[in-house]
């Protein structure tokens, strides 16, 4: 729905200038464009920020349309156990933590360039999952 108001408006505001140039006989390039997200994974933190930041500075260089990184919230899954194997003695506890980081970058470029964001340095420990949505082409 969204993207349908924002092409609507974006249309209301380029009409007069889209007339004009029409009637200069100045021609339009069709572009396609591609969504891509990445989704990050990872039970370290550093890692993941780490992979997010290179891939922001990379896109940044390359001057494409980003938003991100979106903080999922954390998933913490917890284990408690007894300490005793036999089940006899004091009744005493151990509680084990794992957490689970996840990271969501949109990316919206050409074919192009689809190649040069995908080769990302991956870091043991982290996985990447990448999507592309095909959204038609855009004028320019």
């Amino acid at each position: 729905m969204n993207v349908f108001l924002n092409k609507c408006i974006l249309y209301l505001i380029m009409a007069p200038k889209i007339n004009m140039e029409r009637e200069k006989g100045i021609t339009f390039i069709r572009r396609p464009k591609n969504h891509i997200r990445v989704t990050l994974c990872s039970r370290k933190l550093k890692s993941i920020e780490r992979i997010c930041r290179n891939i922001i500075t990379d896109n940044n260089e390359k001057e494409l349309s980003l938003k991100g990184p979106l903080r999922i919230p954390t998933k913490t899954l917890t284990v408690t156990t007894r300490k005793s194997p036999c089940g006899e003695g004091t009744n005493t506890w151990d509680k084990f933590e794992n957490r689970v980081y996840k990271r969501i970058i949109d990316i919206i470029s050409s074919k192009n360039t689809l190649k040069q964001i995908t080769s990302l340095n991956i870091e043991p420990g982290v996985e990447i999952e990448v999507t592309i949505i095909e959204e038609g082409t855009i004028d320019f």
